[in-house]
């Protein structure tokens, strides 16, 4: 597989040199595959290594006043191969595929072939008087020319995709947001789809007649109801309906299988106890279209228990 960028560069100076190193090392660290040719013996495999420079997805030229000259003056050089290959390849290549990074280039200087070309130019350079060094911001805008995006932050993105953002965005803090999976009512009939809710929970009732009713997929009509956020939970099995009825069917384990039409039985940690019919189970469907796993249930709280 070709490397993402590759970058061309003169040895101009050892400290030009580790600059350049420097850079290609922290688009590594963002995530980016980087070649550079540093430590190359153009005698060995040219051909092969300049296949793999031209196939990569983007070429980034460092053009100091020392590149120039060697690209146009000194062709049996590094910098003067690769720049034959360049030339060779460009006309093939997307518009986008190379660019130019100035540094100690005050006048903008090109290799005399790419002149007629225009390339998307990055200025690196520096202004010591004015404390004004390359960062960040440079930065940025070698990772918008890669991934093919306008340069111009401000004009990128449409005012109705940002609403849409804005939108999605509102729409996750609200499922973040407790407030937003709780009925503080005695009882009621409620559809939860528990995946978006954190902690998979609802809070129904308050205070000392408040529980946690969380569950977790099991199967196609089933679902796993914990006992974690409360203190113990069962599944009624008899006709029953006294406090000591109830509470003699809760388990010690941490959760029950409850089925479709099973009547779970919630104990939080002040002794209460909350009754819920279990009425219908979806569990999430991918394909064709998606499906969020939930379940629909009515609960009673036990004011007495």
């Amino acid at each position: 597989m070709s490397a993402d960028l590759f970058i061309s560069y003169a040895w101009t100076t050892p400290e030009h040199r580790e600059w350049v190193r420097l850079l290609a090392a922290h688009m590594k660290a963002i995530g980016y595959d980087v070649l550079v040719d540093a430590g190359v013996d153009y005698g060995d495999d040219l051909n092969g290594f300049m296949r793999s420079a031209t196939d990569c997805r983007h070429v980034l030229l460092v053009v100091d006043e020392n590149y120039v000259d060697r690209a146009d003056t000194l062709p049996d050089s590094g910098v003067g191969i690769e720049n034959e290959w360049f030339s060779t390849v460009h006309e093939r290549k997307p518009a986008t595929w190379l660019s130019v990074l100035f540094k100690d280039n005050p006048d903008y200087r090109l290799p005399a072939w790419l002149v007629s070309h225009n390339p998307k130019g990055h200025s690196f350079s520096s202004d010591v008087a004015h404390s004004d060094f390359p960062g960040s911001g440079q930065v940025e805008e070698l990772w918008r020319w890669i991934e093919d995006l306008p340069a111009n932050r401000a004009h990128a993105v449409t005012a109705a995709t940002l609403r849409e953002r804005a939108r999605h965005l509102e729409v996750i803090d609200g499922q973040r947001d407790p407030n937003s999976w709780s009925n503080p009512a005695l009882e009621g009939e409620l559809s939860f789809e528990y995946e978006k809710s954190p902690g998979s929970a609802f809070s129904l009732g308050y205070g000392d007649l408040g529980f946690m009713f969380q569950v977790s997929g099991h199967g196609g009509s089933s679902v796993y109801v914990l006992k974690d956020p409360i203190h113990a939970v069962g599944v009624n099995r008899s006709s029953g309906s006294s406090h000591a009825e109830l509470a003699a069917q809760l388990t010690p384990g941490r959760y029950v299988v409850a089925k479709v039409g099973d009547q779970v039985i919630l104990q939080n940690t002040q002794g209460a106890l909350c009754l819920v019919d279990l009425l219908e189970v979806q569990l999430e469907v991918t394909a064709p279209t998606f499906v969020p796993a939930s379940v629909r249930f009515q609960y009673r709280i036990l004011v007495n228990s």
